[in-house]
């Protein structure tokens, strides 16, 4: 979503004239201005591209100009022009605050290879913003990124089946995302009540039933008061039942008959409850191949499996490999507080050509280690190498994330997401075919 936009502020209107035309000539929008009062309004926290002023102006200076935007947007970049050999009006410029300065004359070669070093700049801080206000709105709901055919068999699924009450069984190793499209699911559900998860795998049979279907006071010792059990909890929304093929025998024939009536009891209680939620069911096995052993009842993987979604291995998607490490690395960035580490293109090659035993889980703990520093062989980066490829990479990953998010807040309209997104209704369709994003529903 880059855009190339240039407030440019000259006083000398030959110079001005020159400068703003080297400017377009190099694909940017410019706003030429003969003043810094021109300027005002012009300059806000958002905007989106970069300003190029000269130091001496009438009225306020160009650095009067620097620090009043910096007040508004630190991180808006500024470029600033300083006469011949005014060294000193530089490093003073510098130390305010601008991203670069450029001494006249100047050649138009380095003029435009400082703004748009200065505009990339910009691109990735406002997709940082809005990645950043994504998350703020749907903070639970992880994105389900990649552009491979894969994948996109999985979003169209989740785009189909989401609005429905049908019940889903998901099938993937470890690692490979099946609580992020259980999610997915649940958004696209429009249901009120909560997404409620549980590993069967680390629920004790001794508490399976309370934990499960809740109990009344002094239903056993220590039950003081009556507790909600987690189907109760999810009543109106989605209960997802992760690891489900390590649930005992015993305690799956409890399951099954609650879900076939959708009434629970509570342990120490009579009446029975009713609650309308939805399953989702997740394994890393075959299911019915362990029904075919004896060891999970077929009437139970029936009863769950409705509608099943198969996740592809990490290494079944190699090429998504690029936009999900973008991901990670933003948001890891983000939480710690540190910087987006660069990468090279023989790093990038090869953990496209790894295994991923642990699939997208073990991608984002290397993610996690490379913005910490603490990843073996990426001390060292060739700026001119990675700079271009991670720029491009990151950027397609914040697009692809920001439209999933804007299309699932709106229901999968477009018409509406593009409203959202500020983007001409034509210019979200090219974006939608680029990064493979199919949309639910249209209110075109």
């Amino acid at each position: 979503m880059s855009s190339n936009h240039v407030v440019l502020v000259e006083d000398e209107a030959a110079l001005r004239l020159a400068t703003g035309q080297t400017l377009e000539l190099g694909g940017f929008t410019v706003l030429p201005c003969a003043s810094a009062e021109q300027a005002d309004g012009l300059l806000v926290r958002d905007y989106a591209g970069v300003l190029v002023t000269d130091v001496r102006l009438p009225g306020r200076s160009g650095l009067q100009l620097l620090a009043q935007v910096m007040a508004i947007d630190a991180d808006l970049p500024v470029v600033v022009v300083t006469g011949h050999g005014d060294v000193e009006m530089a490093v003073e410029a510098m130390r305010a605050g601008a991203y670069d300065f450029i001494e006249k004359p100047f050649a138009a070669g380095r003029l435009l290879a400082a703004v748009r070093r200065a505009q990339e700049k910009r691109d990735l801080v406002l997709a940082n913003r809005r990645l950043q206000a994504a998350w703020l709105q749907q903070p639970g709901l992880p994105p389900l990124l990649g552009q491979s055919a894969a994948i996109e068999r999985v979003r169209t699924l989740v785009a189909s089946l989401g609005p429905t009450s049908v019940d889903v069984l998901i099938n993937g190793q470890t690692g490979s995302g099946k609580e992020v499209v259980a999610r997915q699911l649940h958004a696209a559900s429009k249901r009120k009540g909560h997404f409620v998860a549980i590993n069967c795998g680390a629920l004790p049979e001794s508490v399976f039933e309370s934990e499960m279907f809740g109990h009344e006071a002094g239903a056993f010792t220590g039950a003081q008061k009556r507790r909600i059990g987690k189907l109760e909890y999810a009543d109106g929304g989605t209960l997802f039942l992760d690891e489900i093929e390590s649930m005992p025998l015993n305690l799956q024939v409890k399951l099954l008959r609650v879900l076939q009536e959708r009434k629970l009891e509570r342990l120490g209680g009579n009446e029975p409850v009713p609650f309308d939620c939805r399953v989702i069911a997740a394994s890393k096995a075959d299911l019915l191949q362990l029904s075919a052993s004896g060891a999970f009842r077929e009437d139970l993987y029936y009863r769950l499996s409705v509608v099943s979604i198969g996740l592809p291995r990490l290494a079944q998607r190699r090429e998504d490999i690029p936009l999900l490490l973008a991901h990670f690395v933003q948001a890891a960035a983000l939480r710690h507080q540190r910087p987006v580490p660069l990468w090279s293109t023989a790093q990038l090659l090869h953990w496209q050509s790894r295994d991923w035993p642990g699939n997208v889980r073990e991608l984002r703990n290397v993610a996690e280690r490379l913005v910490l520093g603490v990843l073996e062989g990426s001390a060292v980066v060739d700026a001119d190498d990675a700079g271009s490829h991670h720029l491009t990479t990151l950027l397609d990953a914040y697009e692809s994330m920001l439209i999933t998010a804007a299309l699932t807040a709106t229901d999968a309209s477009v018409a509406l997401a593009a409203e959202r997104l500020g983007l001409p209704r034509k210019t979200l369709y090219d974006k939608l075919k680029k990064h493979r994003i199919t949309a639910g529903r249209s209110l075109d």
